[in-house]
């Protein structure tokens, strides 16, 4: 993972770039460096939340039309069946509720522009602390970047008398939105694709000629169950998923991991112009007890695509590569990310 000024060195050090990929684009960064810049990007997650987030980083809506059809979709609701449990009466108030199910049942079948960014604004709001101003969440007291498990949460939320408030959805939404895009740059040509991302560069049509990317940490296995009352609003199953099914990062063994993303950068390459730039930001879980440079230069290697290595240079540690490693890791001091910089010689 990286901020922005990543894909943004990479941009400058690439002028000639016309089209953009992360064939592992997490939440967008690199697709938004390139809307910041006038170029078109294709991004590839396999991970439903990170996709829904993504895709409203190459949209270009207003405000206005975010909460119309909000408003549109709370007008037309009728009562919807909330799951069952204890969780779902202790996160949220009854109405409001009601307002997150109406939401979630109506975006499942839109594909629109302003749709995907009110998906993405409810995926913001679904869940965080409690403030003393204006509420920003609409969830009962909760961390925001992840979600608690159910049995903890209503533990947590009994133990210290939490009830659930009535919080107007539309009005967190609407302060999002205008928020969110206030100043928004005028989209390019983009798009995100859920899916495998092997599977799909075989698939698509488009050559690249920059790549800027950061895969999974090998060993990274919470990202999914963190994330699960974001991937129910989604239309995912209303408890937590614990299994790994088609994440790379959950390798039987690191051999198999270097594979899989050799893998990838041989599909990558099957999708570049020769003289295409590939920039890759590594990391490793403390836990692992993996070297990542030795990881990530060995899977480009094993994938004899043409690849060649120009730069490979320590990329420090990031606040929140920090804040990963402590979460997902939870052994031992964060490790030193590395960059690595190759070329396609075809």
């Amino acid at each position: 993972m990286f901020p922005l000024e990543f894909p943004l060195q990479q941009l400058a050090e690439k002028p000639d770039a016309t089209r953009v990929l992360d064939p592992f684009c997490g939440r967008g960064t690199t697709l938004y460096a390139a809307r910041l810049k006038g170029l078109s990007s294709v991004g590839i997650d396999i991970n439903p939340v990170a996709a829904a987030i993504a895709q409203a980083k190459l949209t270009y809506v207003t405000a206005a039309s975010v909460v119309e059809l909000a408003n549109k979709i709370l007008r037309s609701s009728t009562d919807n069946i909330a799951p069952e449990g204890e969780f779902w009466q202790w996160c949220y108030e009854e109405e409001t509720l009601q307002e997150l199910l109406a939401l979630r049942a109506s975006l499942q079948g839109l594909n629109t522009p302003t749709a995907a960014m009110l998906r993405a604004v409810m995926l913001g709001i679904l869940h965080g602390p409690q403030n003393k101003g204006l509420p920003s969440y609409l969830s009962n007291q909760m961390p925001r970047t992840y979600a608690s498990k159910p049995a903890y949460a209503v533990k947590f939320w009994k133990t210290r008398g939490l009830l659930p408030v009535r919080i107007p959805t539309l009005d967190v939404i609407r302060r999002r939105a205008e928020r969110l895009l206030k100043a928004a740059p005028v989209a390019k040509s983009g798009r995100v694709y859920l899916g495998d991302s092997v599977d799909t560069l075989q698939r698509l049509r488009q050559k690249f000629d920059l790549v800027v990317t950061s895969p999974p940490y090998y060993g990274m296995r919470t990202y999914v169950s963190d994330q699960w009352l974001r991937s129910w609003f989604l239309g995912g199953p209303p408890e937590v998923p614990y299994g790994s099914a088609g994440q790379i990062a959950r390798q039987p063994n690191q051999q198999a991991f270097i594979q899989a993303l050799a893998d990838v950068w041989t599909a990558t390459a099957d999708r570049c112009h020769p003289g295409a730039r590939l920039a890759i930001r590594f990391g490793a879980l403390p836990s692992a007890r993996t070297d990542p440079e030795e990881m990530i230069l060995s899977s480009i290697q094993l994938s004899g695509s043409g690849w060649l290595v120009k730069d490979v240079h320590p990329a420090g540690i990031s606040p929140k590569q920090a804040r990963q490693a402590e979460q997902f890791g939870k052994a031992g001091s964060a490790i030193d990310e590395v960059d690595v910089i190759a070329e396609l010689n075809q």
